[in-house]
């Protein structure tokens, strides 16, 4: 009797043993399940960072600088210089290797002549006229504001003008450079208020 009684508690024991082991080894159905996945974060949550402004004045890394015409082009302030460029059909030249210097007048500068003056230059019929105004403008070599010296100057035109350089200011017969070294692939570009007339014979 005893060792029946002994039996059943030994298979008692071990039953349990096997039992407590299964549950144990078996997970329950919360760390069966994975941990919930964070989103990943949307492009448009992300914090933009502001564009990174060029230097005032600066060229963008890697671009190129044009011609005069195309520098002058892409200046509206030049809008009629470059109209009579065109129409005295010297854009070829003024796009070739060069070098030149062009004192290049303004919008203001043209408003300074007489009325009607800039619609007669710009007609076809006084086109040799033009381009002789024009290339009154236009000094062979690429000549920079610090090498300017004050005397004559030859122009492409065939005459000279008269530069005077005094107190850190340029000015060209009677016209001021308001700006000078413009910097182009083929030259140099110096801006004046006044357009220059050539001496007539």
């Amino acid at each position: 009797m005893n060792d029946f009684l002994s039996r059943r508690f030994i298979y008692a024991t071990v039953g349990l043993t096997i039992a407590a082991g299964v549950a144990v080894s078996i997970p329950s159905q919360a760390q069966m399940q994975s941990p919930p996945m964070s989103p990943p974060p949307s492009p448009m949550s992300s914090p933009m960072k502001p564009p990174v402004k060029p230097t005032p004045g600066a060229m963008p890394q890697g671009q190129k600088v044009g011609t005069i015409v195309a520098v002058a082009s892409a200046n509206p302030n030049f809008k009629t210089l470059v109209a009579a460029v065109k129409e005295a059909g010297l854009v070829d030249t003024l796009s070739g290797k060069g070098p030149f210097t062009v004192f290049a007048p303004t919008e203001a500068a043209f408003a300074k002549l007489p009325k009607g003056t800039v619609e007669k230059l710009l007609k076809p019929e006084n086109k040799a006229m033009l381009r002789k105004i024009l290339t009154y403008h236009v000094v062979a070599g690429a000549v920079e504001s610090k090498t300017l010296k004050t005397g004559p100057v030859k122009t492409v035109e065939g005459a000279s003008v008269n530069v005077r350089v005094s107190g850190g200011k340029v000015t060209v017969n009677n016209a001021k450079v308001v700006m000078a070294d413009v910097k182009a692939s083929n030259g140099v570009i110096h801006v004046i208020d006044t357009v220059l007339m050539p001496p007539t014979n």
